[in-house]
């Protein structure tokens, strides 16, 4: 039997993460992507979440892109006047890459432990003749709206903008009900935060501190 000796650590937060359409995601990592929709369904979004579609070319989940301009063909029978470009943070999870027609998982991924099926860019998929990048997320509770990328007009850009502030202003309220805040790490103490001496020095830590430097070397 092996025995670690820990000694400290530091957390590195991660800003906007932009996915080149080429690029692989990583799990547990936010990565900015964005869905085109209507006005009203924007609205519906913000407010309620997302749902997932019933169906598509990938099965069920939300449909979004990393490259904005394949977003802003959507809805496709929409006027401009209707569409609106939702900016999202989106946990991809564990990534299943389908880039063939009639892919033996183009459907079955999610039962496979998959969260996320990925068409990367001019893949040859006859059923994606743009050749422009695309993603199935199936759980709607990993994708959050983050701002509106395009709106039809200055009028219904600030109202999105608005819904989405008043949305973030309740879940915060929410979060912060009866939880209080660990005295540690200053984070919302639910669940309980289990605080303890450092192994190495005797400092007490809590574990969800960004950072705790032993004073300890060995």
């Amino acid at each position: 039997m092996s025995i670690v000796t820990f000694y400290g650590w530091e957390v590195e937060f991660d800003g906007d993460h932009h996915l080149r359409a080429e690029q692989e995601a990583r799990s547990g990592r936010l990565y900015t992507m964005y869905h085109g929709t209507t006005v009203k369904s924007a609205q519906d979004i913000i407010q309620n979440g997302f749902r997932q579609s019933p169906d598509g070319m990938l099965g069920a989940g939300v449909y979004v892109s990393r490259d904005q301009k394949k977003a802003e063909r959507y809805p496709l029978k929409s006027p401009v006047s209707d569409r609106v470009v939702l900016k999202l943070q989106v946990d991809c999870g564990k990534v299943k890459r389908i880039d063939t027609d009639n892919h033996p998982m183009q459907k079955t991924w999610h039962m496979q432990g998959y969260d996320t099926a990925w068409v990367p860019p001019n893949c040859g998929m006859k059923s994606v003749p743009s050749g422009l990048e695309e993603d199935c997320i199936w759980d709607p509770k990993r994708v959050e709206v983050a701002d509106i990328a395009v709106g039809p007009n200055t009028t219904v850009l600030a109202q999105l903008r608005q819904l989405i502030s008043q949305r973030k202003s309740q879940s915060t309220s929410t979060q912060s009900i009866g939880q209080g805040a660990c005295n540690m790490c200053k984070t919302p103490n639910h669940p309980g935060h289990v605080v303890q001496p450092c192994w190495g020095c005797g400092e007490n830590i809590c574990t969800f501190m960004a950072k705790h430097m032993c004073s300890v070397r060995p």
